[in-house]
């Protein structure tokens, strides 16, 4: 029998890669809710993500740049096994030590959980008594995590005669599913300040409207909040509603919240 004298016997044959690939996929997407909520977020249809997982094809260019770019990972996907192209863990999340705990839930929240988009917000304020900050926040996905991303009010900064330039107020975080909601982690830029933020949502309005709380790292202090309640509103991309938002945006008075949300944070019991 005559040999292919092209093909080095060392390399992994076209099956071989592709049993490979399929391997990878099934544990890229082990934390997923289901095949088809995963095949939803990355915009492959359940037939064809079915051949990958068998091991029966390879995706076009741009549907594996479309994975590598949802999971995090480059396209050695095709070559080796992940857990190897991972051996040096990327981000202290996806550290083998607590990888399976606190990293195992920050993919795969998907845009049905926690709609990417503009969303205001309501809280009791940390440091006046009387006062509430009404914000804006943007939600978006890049590489399978979600993020946060917002600003401070500029008088929230001023009096305490920090700088109120966008760099200095602009906070971020990562928002995490969780078995009956969401937890976010959010800080301003270095860490200064830092804050834990859990919602549910509201049966009533599923897709409106989630309720939940907010804790400050900061130590104890006999005149002002650690905790306090939390509502955020869904505005989508409505240019006009997130606009009229933005104009409201910093402190307020309890008469000048939006009446849900002065409903929800029910600013006449206390936050326990």
């Amino acid at each position: 029998m005559s040999k292919d004298l092209t093909r080095d016997d060392n390399q992994p044959s076209p099956a071989e890669l592709r049993g490979v690939f399929g391997a990878n996929l099934r544990r890229l997407g082990r934390n997923a809710p289901s095949i088809s909520a995963l095949c939803r977020d990355l915009g492959i249809n359940r037939t064809q993500f079915n051949r990958y997982l068998a091991g029966e094809s390879f995706p076009r260019p741009d549907v594996l740049h479309r994975i590598c770019r949802f999971f995090g990972v480059d396209a050695r996907i095709l070559l080796e096994p992940v857990d190897q192209i991972r051996s040096e863990p990327r981000s202290l999340l996806s550290h083998s030590f607590i990888s399976d705990f606190i990293g195992a839930g920050v993919t795969h929240l998907s845009e049905e959980e926690f709609p990417s988009g503009f969303f205001r917000f309501s809280r009791a304020a940390f440091t006046e008594e009387d006062r509430f900050v009404v914000g804006l926040v943007h939600i978006t996905r890049k590489e399978g995590f979600t993020f946060l991303r917002g600003f401070e009010p500029k008088e929230a900064l001023s009096m305490h005669d920090m700088p109120t330039d966008p760099r200095t107020r602009e906070f971020r975080g990562m928002v995490m599913p969780q078995a009956e909601g969401l937890a976010m982690l959010v800080s301003r830029r270095g860490a200064v300040t830092t804050s834990f933020n859990y919602l549910a949502r509201v049966p009533a309005l599923a897709k409106t409207y989630w309720v939940g709380y907010t804790v400050r790292t900061t130590p104890e202090n006999p005149t002002g909040r650690r905790a306090a309640r939390l509502v955020y509103e869904y505005l989508g991309r409505d240019t006009q509603l997130i606009l009229n938002a933005a104009r409201t945006a910093g402190y307020a008075s309890a008469e000048e919240l939006v009446p849900f949300h002065r409903k929800q944070l029910r600013i006449d019991e206390p936050f326990v």
